[in-house]
Protein backbone atom coordinates (compact mmCIF):
# COMPACT_ATOMS: atom_id res chain seq x y z
CA UNK A 1 0.00 0.00 0.00
CA UNK A 2 1.05 3.55 -0.65
CA UNK A 3 1.56 6.16 2.05
CA UNK A 4 -0.10 9.58 1.99
CA UNK A 5 0.57 12.69 4.06
CA UNK A 6 -2.55 14.59 5.09
CA UNK A 7 -2.17 18.18 6.23
CA UNK A 8 -4.98 19.74 8.20
CA UNK A 9 -5.50 23.33 7.07
CA UNK A 10 -6.99 26.14 9.13
CA UNK A 11 -7.48 29.81 8.45
CA UNK A 12 -8.91 32.95 9.96
CA UNK A 13 -11.98 32.55 7.75
CA UNK A 14 -12.53 28.95 8.87
CA UNK A 15 -12.55 30.17 12.50
CA UNK A 16 -15.09 32.82 11.50
CA UNK A 17 -17.31 30.34 9.62
CA UNK A 18 -17.30 28.01 12.63
CA UNK A 19 -18.07 31.01 14.91
CA UNK A 20 -15.13 29.76 17.02
CA UNK A 21 -14.12 33.17 18.37
CA UNK A 22 -17.74 34.10 19.12
CA UNK A 23 -17.97 31.27 21.69
CA UNK A 24 -17.02 31.81 25.30
CA UNK A 25 -14.10 29.84 26.78
CA UNK A 26 -16.35 27.14 28.25
CA UNK A 27 -18.12 26.57 24.92
CA UNK A 28 -14.80 26.40 23.04
CA UNK A 29 -13.46 23.92 25.61
CA UNK A 30 -16.58 21.77 25.21
CA UNK A 31 -16.23 21.88 21.42
CA UNK A 32 -12.56 20.90 21.75
CA UNK A 33 -13.51 17.89 23.89
CA UNK A 34 -16.26 16.86 21.44
CA UNK A 35 -13.89 17.35 18.51
CA UNK A 36 -11.16 15.32 20.22
CA UNK A 37 -13.56 12.46 20.92
CA UNK A 38 -14.82 12.51 17.31
CA UNK A 39 -11.21 12.63 16.06
CA UNK A 40 -10.34 9.56 18.16
CA UNK A 41 -13.42 7.73 16.87
CA UNK A 42 -12.46 8.62 13.29
CA UNK A 43 -8.90 7.30 13.84
CA UNK A 44 -10.14 4.10 15.50
CA UNK A 45 -12.39 3.49 12.50
CA UNK A 46 -9.39 3.55 10.18
CA UNK A 47 -7.40 1.06 12.24
CA UNK A 48 -4.17 0.02 10.51
CA UNK A 49 -4.68 2.55 7.71
CA UNK A 50 -3.08 5.13 10.01
CA UNK A 51 0.69 4.82 9.71
CA UNK A 52 1.55 7.85 11.88
CA UNK A 53 -1.17 9.51 14.00
CA UNK A 54 0.69 12.81 13.67
CA UNK A 55 0.41 15.78 16.00
CA UNK A 56 -0.79 19.37 16.03
CA UNK A 57 1.75 21.73 14.48
CA UNK A 58 3.29 24.78 16.14
CA UNK A 59 4.87 27.95 14.85
CA UNK A 60 6.84 27.88 11.61
CA UNK A 61 10.40 28.90 10.80
CA UNK A 62 11.36 29.30 7.14
CA UNK A 63 14.88 28.35 6.17
CA UNK A 64 16.26 29.73 2.92
CA UNK A 65 19.64 30.82 1.53
CA UNK A 66 18.88 34.18 3.17
CA UNK A 67 18.69 32.62 6.65
CA UNK A 68 16.04 31.57 9.14
CA UNK A 69 12.97 33.67 9.79
CA UNK A 70 9.51 33.25 11.31
CA UNK A 71 6.71 32.79 8.79
CA UNK A 72 3.09 31.69 8.75
CA UNK A 73 1.21 28.97 6.92
CA UNK A 74 -2.21 27.42 7.30
CA UNK A 75 -1.05 23.93 8.39
CA UNK A 76 -2.47 22.98 11.78
CA UNK A 77 -1.68 19.24 12.09
CA UNK A 78 -0.71 16.18 10.07
CA UNK A 79 -1.32 12.43 9.83
CA UNK A 80 0.12 9.73 7.54
CA UNK A 81 -2.25 7.08 6.19
CA UNK A 82 -1.91 4.17 3.82
CA UNK A 83 -4.29 3.32 1.00
CA UNK A 84 -4.32 1.66 -2.40
CA UNK A 85 -4.89 4.94 -4.27
CA UNK A 86 -4.69 8.69 -3.76
CA UNK A 87 -8.48 8.92 -4.11
CA UNK A 88 -9.02 6.21 -1.48
CA UNK A 89 -6.77 8.11 0.92
CA UNK A 90 -8.69 11.33 0.27
CA UNK A 91 -12.02 9.59 0.92
CA UNK A 92 -10.86 8.81 4.47
CA UNK A 93 -11.14 12.53 5.28
CA UNK A 94 -14.48 13.35 3.65
CA UNK A 95 -16.31 13.84 6.98
CA UNK A 96 -13.36 14.34 9.27
CA UNK A 97 -14.10 16.27 12.50
CA UNK A 98 -11.40 18.79 11.52
CA UNK A 99 -14.04 20.62 9.53
CA UNK A 100 -17.27 19.11 10.80
CA UNK A 101 -16.76 19.98 14.50
CA UNK A 102 -13.56 21.99 14.68
CA UNK A 103 -12.78 25.31 12.97
CA UNK A 104 -10.72 23.67 10.24
CA UNK A 105 -10.82 24.71 6.62
CA UNK A 106 -9.77 21.57 4.73
CA UNK A 107 -7.46 18.57 4.58
CA UNK A 108 -4.84 18.27 1.85
CA UNK A 109 -3.69 14.75 0.95
CA UNK A 110 -0.52 14.08 -1.01
CA UNK A 111 1.36 10.93 -1.93
CA UNK A 112 4.61 10.15 -0.13
CA UNK A 113 6.86 9.25 -3.04
CA UNK A 114 9.91 6.99 -2.89
CA UNK A 115 13.29 8.69 -2.65
CA UNK A 116 15.06 8.73 -6.00
CA UNK A 117 17.96 6.32 -6.19
CA UNK A 118 21.40 7.88 -6.12
CA UNK A 119 23.31 7.46 -9.35
CA UNK A 120 25.87 4.69 -9.22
Amino acid sequence: MKHFLALYIGSVTSREKARWDADDDASRQRRMMEGGAAWSKWAAGLGDAIVDQGTPLGRTLRISPDGIAPTQNACTAYVIVQAETHEAAAEMFRSHPHFTLMPGDSVEVMACLPMPAAPT
